[in-house]
């Protein structure tokens, strides 16, 4: 069975910011003068990757770019944009509506007494 997979969204280095900084440890002072380390945030989910172990910047860009990728916050964004794109979402909500009408949700009010909280 060869099933066909079609794109439903894409990352690129576009997408993220790219902060290039100077790098720290040994290396001299061409490292302390260069900004040559960087720091790659992918700003919807928060995901950030840094590397400043080579001496050239687009490696460098490269590899945060691939650590910023496997961090778990851009794997979770990337699961619930998956089910965003899919439809998926909207089944889930529900399903989370229907069970949260099943229970009772209390919190403290201004005066530390307990108290129903009201439900949409």
């Amino acid at each position: 069975m060869n099933k066909k997979r079609e794109k439903l969204f894409s990352v690129t280095i576009k997408d993220c910011e790219v902060q290039p900084y100077k790098g720290s440890g040994k290396g001299g002072q061409k490292r302390n003068k260069t900004s040559s380390a960087i720091r790659c945030v992918h700003v919807p989910s928060g995901a950030v990757g840094r590397c400043e172990e080579h001496r050239e910047q687009h490696i460098n860009k490269r590899t945060a770019f691939k650590r910023m990728t496997e961090t778990k916050e851009f794997k979770k964004w990337m699961r619930i944009e998956a089910c965003r794109k899919t439809g998926e979402l909207i089944e889930i909500e529900k399903q989370v509506d229907q069970e949260m009408k099943k229970v009772k949700v209390e919190g403290k009010d201004e005066k530390g007494r307990w108290t129903e909280i009201k439900k949409c």
